[in-house]
């Protein structure tokens, strides 16, 4: 199981009260609805083995390089050459996010990250690298992607809290996009998403991006059809496509997720105890982490 940890504690920040407080005062209601997510996780899903995957750069300047519009909407502030970004966070939020690597590295629940990679390309790797069948816990549509029913890969996306969950699967994917896993992201690049600052190819929204990709397969095949005066795309069509081949040379890049990212070791065992255990004790009280620590750690001990 791999987690897309800030898709899930950007959802707990949002789904719990910010009422939920340390005794100082301090909001921690990410950090108690993280820890319910990962109990629940556990509980309804009985993983072997979990991550915690992090984005050590949200905003890789690889990627900006390529499109420079790629999250830009969502920088707070611009940082040096060389240094990520500040993205822009709720103000409570972003003393919770240092609580949570913590409290986490504290359990002995596996965090990992690269420095210039986001969580999606941890995520992306480790998911190349299974043996196994592979559940991605995520709220970011971008990883159907990898969803593969042949090795076993879902998307568990989150409806409601994360005890609503839609297996996404192969079959769900063609019944909604018309697409299979790799075409999903054919598809996002084609329409755009204004959440990523990706704009898409003008006038090819998702229907007319699934009807293409129907007709042509994947991305190189539609190329090849607006080069071909014999294909059946619309003159707008072929018109839109050919104008935006500066931007669908440079897309596939930055909208697929790496998947040979070199990530450091890490144990991705679920722990039966905490791994730190005296440190974990410290970051509860002053956290106030109570009921929603000792659910992980009774679900964690079976």
């Amino acid at each position: 199981m791999l987690l897309d940890t800030a898709s899930l504690y950007f959802r707990a920040y949002f789904g719990v009260p910010d009422s939920v407080r340390a005794p100082d005062g301090t909001p921690v209601n990410a950090v108690r609805g993280l820890l319910d997510f990962v109990a629940r996780l556990v509980q309804d899903h009985h993983p072997d083995d979990l991550v915690a995957c992090m984005d050590f750069d949200w905003r890789p300047q690889w990627r900006v390089d390529l499109i420079p519009s790629y999250k830009a909407h969502r920088v707070a502030e611009e940082t040096p050459s060389g240094v990520p970004d500040e993205e822009e966070v709720p103000d409570t939020l972003a003393p919770q996010v240092p609580v949570i690597d913590e409290v986490l590295d504290a359990v002995g629940i596996a965090r990992v990250g690269a420095a210039g990679y986001e969580a999606d390309d941890v995520i992306g790797t480790l998911t190349a690298r299974a043996s196994g069948p592979v559940d991605i816990v995520t709220g970011d549509r971008d990883l159907y992607q990898l969803v593969d029913d042949r090795r076993g890969v879902r998307v568990l996306y989150p409806v409601k809290g994360v005890g609503t969950l839609q297996a996404v699967d192969e079959a769900v994917l063609r019944e909604k996009y018309g697409v299979d896993g790799p075409g999903y992201a054919d598809l996002a690049l084609l329409r755009g998403d204004p959440s990523d600052g990706l704009p898409g190819v003008p006038g090819i929204g998702e229907k007319t991006a699934a009807k293409l990709l129907a007709g042509y397969g994947d991305l190189a095949g539609i190329m090849a059809a607006v080069d071909d005066p014999a294909s059946k795309l619309t003159p707008a069509q072929r018109r839109r496509l050919d104008e935006a081949r500066p931007y669908l040379a440079v897309a596939p890049r930055v909208v697929r997720v790496a998947s040979d990212v070199a990530l450091p070791a890490a144990d991705p065992t679920l722990p039966r105890v905490p791994r730190h255990p005296e440190a974990l004790d410290v970051l509860a009280h002053r956290w106030g982490l109570g009921g929603s620590l000792q659910r992980l750690l009774d679900t964690l001990q079976g």
